[in-house]
């Protein structure tokens, strides 16, 4: 059972639990980006697990019939055991999330962990692309320096590319290092992606200005756009640009493996750290 610090950031440890929070948030304008906790298994049955339970929820999805998309990492789902056993995994989430859809079933995203990973993401995402017309959708961070040639890349693409700043400390030789450069790289994809993208522009960030300016370069080149942000962060922000008829998406982190991540998020921010202190204490 999660105590009620980590159920600030964590849906639950059960995927009843996580479509149940969907439903919620669907209540109130919200989209949900539901994904299982776990990643970097260096053993193949882990990695097979937890694609079997992917391919389970999206069937749950669709049996729902809530507002929900999911998103898996490549590393949890066999990248660390070996290439074959990620593709063969992931094309077993794909399938099974397009299964008799016609064009119209779950979404599935595949994050982007550190830069070793980033070139067969990035042709795992290409497959996809063109083999679901689009269904699949991949994440892509500013403070690589050679993001915005990827996204020249897949601008011929169909899906979605969600644009985040990154989270991973990179080498200094192929990343922006200071907050100021990565911003900077960050509104530039941004202008990029609204200029060049057909199937949409999906702003993955909870800073204010970033969101402001994806709104700006909406309104001058009418190009759609999704505002994603994590569970527990920035909620309030959340449902007010949905009530205003921004599409948002909410990332939903569930299951067993819910320490870690939780760790990192408190780590991450001062005022989550902050609010965890307060929960501890009762105040």
């Amino acid at each position: 059972m999660l105590p009620p610090i980590a159920s600030n950031f964590v849906a639950g440890e059960t995927p009843e639990a996580a479509l149940a929070h969907v439903e919620g948030l669907n209540d109130r304008g919200v989209a949900g980006i539901l994904n299982l906790l776990g990643e970097h298994y260096e053993e193949r049955p882990p990695a097979d697990e937890d694609a079997d339970a992917y391919v389970d929820l999206v069937g749950s999805i669709a049996d729902r019939d809530v507002d929900a998309c999911v998103s898996v990492k490549s590393s949890q789902i066999g990248l660390d055991v070996g290439d074959s056993v990620f593709r063969e995994n992931l094309a077993r989430i794909v399938a099974a999330a397009n299964e008799g859809a016609e064009g119209d079933g779950t979404f599935v995203w595949i994050d982007m962990e550190d830069h070793e990973t980033t070139d067969v993401t990035l042709d795992a995402f290409e497959r996809h692309a063109r083999e679901t017309g689009g269904n699949v959708g991949v994440c892509v961070q500013a403070n690589l320096k050679r993001t915005r040639g990827d996204l020249e890349r897949l601008a011929a693409l169909p899906g979605k590319v969600r644009l985040v700043k990154g989270a991973y400390d990179e080498p200094a030789d192929i990343s922006y290092k200071k907050k100021a450069r990565v911003d900077e790289s960050y509104r530039d994809c941004l202008a990029y992606m609204f200029e060049a993208f057909d199937d949409g522009v999906a702003v993955g960030s909870h800073d204010p200005a970033m969101i402001e300016h994806a709104a700006e370069l909406h309104a001058e080149h009418g190009t759609p756009y999704e505002v994603q942000m994590l569970t527990g962060v920035r909620e309030s922000a959340q449902f007010d640009l949905a009530a205003d008829g921004v599409t948002v998406y909410q990332y939903i982190p569930y299951g067993s493996k819910w320490f870690s991540y939780f760790y990192r998020r408190v780590r991450e921010r001062k005022s989550n750290a902050l609010f965890a202190l307060r929960a501890v204490v009762g105040r």
